[in-house]
């Protein structure tokens, strides 16, 4: 764990340090280093944890969060290069230096075996994020922006910090794998179901969860490209394996627990999509389609079954990449347009053509095609949630139809239709973003010939 983690600390001076003219060669190919390196995390091993220290263990589900987390951190610095051209070299190496700030924290995150630790880290991957949105926005907006990321996460984690105290003094222990070898503490009492109350609401806001997600569009919009891709890749990932985490431990759910999430969970996937198609914003778009997404994960953790878990982890995993890729390509849009309303960017196929198959993949795999690892997560969370009851197709139903029309709606509106008057002249593609696609889309093919990897199944 640590030759993973000490050289990502040491991005710092390497950014802080490298002459001007090789600060961003240096770093990005330190960093795909390290995201190299990591790939050993993803074998197989009999062992329930590998590479297992005092406080950090990888298991079946952290590990291929881990490998995307490392994985993210090279394409995120070669996406911010166009917009931090004209910034002086001080400020170069402070944008960089925040990026990988975050990355000591969510590696930690993902990776420690006491529930302490995980809240600390938890917590300050907040705080680099915030630096980002107010800082590198676009917008004044990005202020208020920041001021909603910061209220909503610290406001539901509050709680999670007392009921962690609070299970400390009642069972004497935080340590993951001590827990789920005991038998579950929570009890039904009204204690117990309020201390489960808070321990999901935290991993609730950051999933996010339809109805505390207002704070997801928001953000998405104002950050820069960065920002958005750390968002949606991994913050919203911290979520989703947090519910994992937690409902492992908290025993059989009571249903005044399971209920309102899941009706939650299952209506915010039909509702966020149907927002998708009314949308004028291209960034906000694909920040409404990440919240219908994490709404199927949400629902599946929230039914604990290990089919469940398998299909939340392909779906975390696969909408990371996708999502990423789909806010560089939003990106590469509005540097060339300066603008993310769909009307003023429309029919750009015959000026950047390439640009358009890289459009059209992404848009395929988000919208579940099948071969791809997006359609098995769907498939198998839909199979969970109709053996557990029959009605939710009804929901889960329109929600994938749903999706499908606002990807091609989106597909169409960017990509065909007239040329809009006010575009005269257009940039090429540079080979630095077609990179950034091919290794955002490579994993997700390679992920089709071996999903086993991400599935979160002990192999």
């Amino acid at each position: 764990m640590l030759k993973i983690i000490l050289p990502t600390i040491m991005l710092l001076p390497t950014a802080l340090l490298s002459p001007p003219k090789f600060l961003w060669t240096n770093t990005t190919l330190y960093s795909l280093l390290i995201a190299a390196l990591s790939l050993q995390w993803l074998i197989p091993t009999y062992y329930p944890y590998k590479f297992l220290s005092n406080w950090t263990g990888i298991d079946q589900i952290s590990s291929p969060l881990l490998v995307l987390s490392c994985w993210l951190l090279p394409l995120m610095i070669m996406a911010s290069q166009n917009h931090l051209q004209q910034e002086p070299m001080q400020r170069k190496r402070i944008f960089i230096s925040t990026l990988v700030a975050v990355q000591p924290f969510i590696l930690l995150a993902f990776s420690t075996t006491e529930l302490a630790l995980f809240y600390i880290s938890f917590e300050a991957t907040l705080i680099p994020t915030l630096i980002l949105i107010t800082r590198w926005g676009n917008q004044p907006e990005r202020l208020s922006a920041g001021i909603y990321l910061l209220f909503y996460t610290l406001v539901s984690s509050l709680p999670l910090l007392i009921t962690i105290m609070h299970l400390y003094v009642k069972i004497g222990t935080l340590h993951l794998p001590t827990l789920q070898l005991i038998h579950p503490t929570l009890s039904t009492s009204w204690t117990g179901m309020l201390s489960g109350l808070a321990l999901l609401m935290a991993f609730m806001v950051k999933a996010p969860l339809y109805g505390l997600h207002l704070w997801l569009p928001k953000a998405h919009v104002e950050a820069p490209i960065a920002g958005s891709m750390l968002l949606a890749a991994l913050l919203l990932k911290l979520g989703g394996y947090g519910i994992m985490r937690v409902t492992l431990f908290m025993g059989p759910l009571s249903n005044l627990l399971h209920y309102p999430f899941l009706t939650l969970a299952l209506w915010g996937a039909l509702m966020t999509s149907s927002i998708c198609l009314r949308q004028t914003d291209l960034k906000s778009l694909i920040a409404y389609s990440s919240v219908s997404h994490m709404g199927l994960v949400i629902a599946a953790g929230m039914i604990q079954t290990h089919w469940s878990f398998s299909g939340a982890m392909i779906l975390m995993i696969s909408h990371g990449l996708t999502s990423s890729m789909l806010f560089c390509l939003a990106n590469t849009n509005y540097e060339r347009t300066h603008s993310r309303i769909l009307l003023l960017t429309r029919g750009l196929q015959p000026l950047l053509p390439l640009m358009a198959t890289w459009w059209l993949l992404a848009n395929l795999t988000n919208m579940a095609l099948p071969p791809t690892t997006n359609l098995m997560a769907e498939l198998t969370i839909m199979i969970t949630l109709f053996n557990w009851s029959a009605f939710t197709i009804i929901l889960t139903g329109i929600a994938t139809l749903l999706t499908a029309s606002y990807t091609l709606f989106m597909l169409l509106m960017t990509q065909r239709g007239s040329i809009p008057s006010h575009i005269t002249s257009m940039q090429n593609s540079t080979t630095r973003e077609h990179l950034l696609m091919a290794l955002h889309i490579i994993p997700m093919f390679l992920l089709i010939l071996k999903p086993e990897l991400i599935s979160g199944i002990p192999s």
